[in-house]
């Protein structure tokens, strides 16, 4: 149980954020860059003690998303770099659609999928990752609700796995806002996590969050993220 959680631990590090963002913490946003905008960013997850069921470790995810026009943007994850352990380095390709907006009801719905191509010690050989959500603004709270799908061995070993996915933000600043996310279901991503965003400048901006298991929560399966992006342009 101890190796699985590690395991569970890490990749949703990869994971699986303001204009520019591709997920609240987890949880995809609605968001879609601009045709030519880039943006990057650097996924630290952290546990600094042992527990029963999770041993204490770090894991660093660097990511790209850059905007293609029509409402779609593209980007590259690069997880697997955890610590201890052997490193399993994975690209990880992403593209995501907004299909549909209404700017009058603050109402919008995506499409997208990670593709998730191991390169070292592998497990598995490809795997996907996709899901569909819609969200909706009601003065400064934004609501995200959707679906998943994930293939064999990119959530549970040998094993399909399928649920919800879902967020809030609460805006209380122009530079400072209160969010969650929640990934459903007890596999190696299925955390609630809730933290805070702080934007110290227009291009630059951090993420500050808890992971909590849905799983043996209480028995240690708890872990902090940090995350900081940069817009390039």
């Amino acid at each position: 149980m101890k190796r699985l959680l590690n395991c569970a631990a890490f990749m949703l590090g990869t994971a699986v954020i303001a204009c520019a963002q591709q997920t609240i913490f987890n949880v995809p946003t609605t968001d879609v860059m601009d045709r030519g905008k880039a943006y990057g960013e650097l996924d630290v997850s952290f546990k600094p003690t042992d527990s029963e069921v999770l041993g204490k470790f770090s894991s660093f995810v660097p990511r790209i998303v850059v905007g293609v026009g029509r409402n779609v943007e593209v980007g590259l994850n690069l997880t697997g770099n955890v610590q201890p352990g052997r490193d399993s380095t994975t690209l990880v390709p992403t593209v995501k659609w907004k299909f549909y907006e209404n700017k009058s009801k603050n109402t919008a719905l995506i499409a997208g999928t990670n593709f998730y191509i191991p390169v070292k010690n592998r497990s598995y050989n490809f795997g996907v990752y996709s899901y569909l959500a819609v969200s909706k603004t009601i003065n400064k709270t934004r609501l995200t609700a959707g679906g998943y799908l994930a293939s064999k061995n990119v959530f549970a070993a040998n094993a399909t796995r399928a649920g919800g996915q879902f967020g809030v933000e609460q805006a209380v600043t122009g530079k400072f806002s209160v969010a969650a996310d929640w990934i459903t279901g007890k596999h190696s991503s299925g955390y609630f996590t809730p933290g805070f965003i702080f934007k110290p400048t227009s291009k630059l901006t951090t993420y500050w969050a808890y992971s909590i298991g849905n799983a043996d929560a209480s028995r240690g399966n708890r872990y902090f993220l940090f995350e900081i992006g940069y817009n390039f342009n």
